[in-house]
């Protein structure tokens, strides 16, 4: 287990790292915001929920007991928009599209949080914070709509730095002259013809955005708590709104650490429905192994932006190849030995080996390297790199060993496999990259997500192996290397192992054409929901 006391992250309110300090000891309070749900979800919502998912583990594996709250909007004006457009029920569209989001969150293998909370089930917690904020004098009534009064908030801004002025609650609401500032922003929105509503002492009608994850962390978390999360995009105007109404409602509110992750860019621009230059989640498991997917999303640090390319997803992919594979081999050489341990039993204590010094290095240090990043405000750009490569090759290196069957270092090989392995896969499950398939059935899964993006069948790779076969047999070695060359143009590698030739897959040449982006009708993601997540 690491050390607490060295963890350190940064805090979008100061503004700097900090060391990670927990308001009850032993115990972590989290709420991140979700998503809204009238669409399939994309990568920059992807992001949000790997960044989160990677906390989450880390703060179990350091020892805490987490209480992880994720929630879902699921009553919004862009979901009764959608709905229209579809001629759907509200609630049941935006339930469509919870449950959506949950099979993609299972395919990148991201926990299930503690709490998943919606809108629609949490009005009397939501009612009961607007009752509290209009009693302590922060709030006003109008015609069955309620107003959050920022004039009441002294501190408004302490998170963005933003101004009353530049608070453009018209983002998501008109601008209404019945307010006292503009900058006003609803807690309440009466109810509007063909819309869901419910009573409330203002009348029927529902919440307004900001209010829903102030009322839903204070039930599940209080109102003072430890973490909250969200993109970078929602700093201003949700979170800082968020700050001003649970304030409102309780002076002792407190959010020790607020956490941000970055914007999703492609090709270098920023991804929005304006250029059409975005990608749903589902759209690049079809063609990319949820796996390859998470580790790209992982492989710049998560404050910073992550910029979108094929070539990134190709790397990515065949990073994760090259580390089941490594594993697949590993098993298979121990397979053996292990076999062999059963039949022997208990008298097998007498022959156990010690880890070679080597292979002790090579673990402690892998384990130093990846506890120093994680601790690092969790660095996971720089923890697939340098020690963790090194304990591959060091994994390749004894399996060599073991092929040439020098008996005197056969059991110190093993046992130094062994705990190596360990050791790998406890890095992968942190990061969530360890599957529960199989090794086998993940290089599998890679090689068929392989043959979608090259637009062929595994029978025809095959004959083409056969092909090149003869062509070498018939001394025709330009044929036989045309035949390799035009494979590996499409990410199909092809090896040869003593007499036999293998396949698997490996970056193109010249990269495949991207998935295109999404289809007219799904283009509806706001423009300041880019990325990241919305509340």
């Amino acid at each position: 287990m690491a050390e607490k006391e060295g963890f350190r992250v940064y805090n979008s309110m100061a503004q700097q790292k900090e060391i990670f300090n927990t308001l009850v000891p032993g115990r972590v309070g989290m709420y991140v915001c979700g998503v809204t749900a009238y669409d399939l979800s994309h990568i920059g919502h992807a992001r949000a929920a790997v960044t989160f998912d990677v906390l989450y583990r880390y703060l179990q594996y350091l020892g805490y007991e987490v209480t992880y709250v994720r929630n879902f909007t699921d009553v919004d004006d862009k979901i009764i928009r959608r709905a229209n457009e579809l001629g759907e029920e509200p609630l049941n569209l935006s339930n469509r599209f919870c449950q959506e989001y949950l099979v993609d969150m299972a395919d990148l293998q991201c926990l299930t949080p503690t709490h998943q909370p919606r809108v629609s089930e949490h009005m009397e917690q939501i009612k009961d914070m607007i009752t509290q904020i209009i009693n302590n004098d922060s709030a006003y009534a109008v015609d069955g709509d309620v107003y959050f009064s920022v004039d009441k908030s002294p501190n408004y801004g302490q998170l963005s730095g933003q101004k009353l002025e530049n608070n453009r609650a018209g983002e998501r609401v008109a601008v209404d002259t019945r307010k006292r500032n503009p900058a006003d922003f609803a807690l309440w929105k009466a109810a509007k013809p063909d819309e869901p509503s419910w009573d409330s002492p203002w009348g029927p009608g529902r919440p307004g955005w900001h209010i829903e994850c102030s009322a839903m962390s204070a039930h599940y978390l209080s109102y003072s708590f430890d973490i909250h999360g969200g993109g970078i995009d929602l700093i201003f105007p949700h979170h800082e709104n968020e700050i001003a109404q649970s304030c409102a409602a309780c002076q002792e509110s407190r959010v020790s650490y607020w956490m941000h992750n970055g914007h999703v860019t492609n090709n270098n621009e920023k991804m929005s429905k304006s250029l059409g230059n975005f990608f749903t989640i589902r759209q690049i498991t079809e063609r990319y192994h949820p796996l390859a997917l998470r580790l790209f999303l992982l492989s710049a640090h998560y404050r910073s932006p992550l910029n979108y390319t094929v070539l990134q997803l190709e790397s990515a992919s065949d990073a994760v190849y090259y580390i089941y594979q490594t594993l697949q081999d590993c098993e298979d050489a121990l397979s053996p030995f292990q076999q062999e341990s059963l039949k022997e039993g208990p008298e097998r204590k007498s022959k156990t080996a010690r880890v070679t010094p080597a292979a002790q290095e090579c673990i402690s240090k892998l384990r130093s390297e990846f506890q120093s990043k994680m601790s690092d405000d969790l660095n996971t750009a720089q923890i697939l790199t340098c020690a963790f490569q090194e304990a591959l090759k060091f994994i390749n290196s004894s399996l060599n060993i073991l092929k040439k069957k020098q008996q005197k270092q056969q059991l110190s090989v093993v046992q130094s496999l062994i705990e190596l392995e360990k050791e790998v896969k406890a890095v992968l499950n942190i990061l969530g990259l360890l599957s529960s398939s199989t090794y086998l059935e993940v290089l599998l899964q890679l090689k068929d997500k392989a043959l979608t993006r090259a637009g062929l069948e595994e029978s025809y790779v095959l004959n083409q192996i056969e092909e090149r076969k003869l062509a070498r047999e018939n001394k025709d070695f330009l044929k036989s290397d045309q035949i390799r060359a035009a494979l590996t143009l499409k990410g199909i590698a092809l090896m040869d192992v003593g007499k036999e030739t293998i396949w698997r897959p490996c970056i193109p040449v010249e990269p495949v054409q991207p998935a295109q982006p999404v289809e007219q009708e799904h283009k509806t993601l706001p423009v300041e929901q880019k990325t990241g997540t919305t509340g």
